[in-house]
């Protein structure tokens, strides 16, 4: 038999109090906000995938507002693609080989990639090549070589 507590006038479980617990101390509204804004997704789009009410991620979203279950903390975070442990915490530990992690700044250059038509990626990969070339270049003048 499971024990439950009782917060804020409902029943949940220790599982879950532990878990709210951590998310109310690590900035899980900063985080989801930062990841909103990083993928370029609406409130509405974020419900809609999830299956959870735009008021209900409105509310995670505000000041006051509550935080989310796990489960709708799970769901959420798959479907901005971190982990739940990147929105409660800000960082994200690797736990298999093949998994690349990226900086917020590097997150947001591939999303912005991503939106791009592929000759106007092209271009900004040429871009990014020769600014790349044009500092390494300064580097070898300041070494002398």
């Amino acid at each position: 038999m499971s024990k439950v507590l009782y917060y804020t006038k409902s029943r949940i479980s220790i599982v879950d109090y532990a878990f709210l617990h951590i998310l109310q101390n690590m900035g899980f509204r900063e985080n989801l906000k930062t990841e909103l804004s990083y993928s370029g997704m609406f409130v509405k789009e974020l419900a809609a995938q999830t299956g959870l009410k735009k008021n209900t991620i409105d509310n995670y979203l505000s000041v006051r507002g509550r935080m989310p279950s796990a489960e709708a903390a799970v769901r959420i975070a798959r479907v901005l693609g971190v982990s739940v442990e990147y929105l409660v915490t800000g960082n994200e530990t690797i736990m298999n080989k093949g998994i690349v992690h990226l900086s917020n700044e590097n997150r947001y250059l591939v999303n912005l990639a991503e939106k791009l038509k592929p000759e106007h990626r092209k271009v900004a990969l040429l871009f990014m090549e020769t600014l790349k070339n044009y500092e390494e270049t300064q580097l070898k003048e300041r070494r002398g070589m």
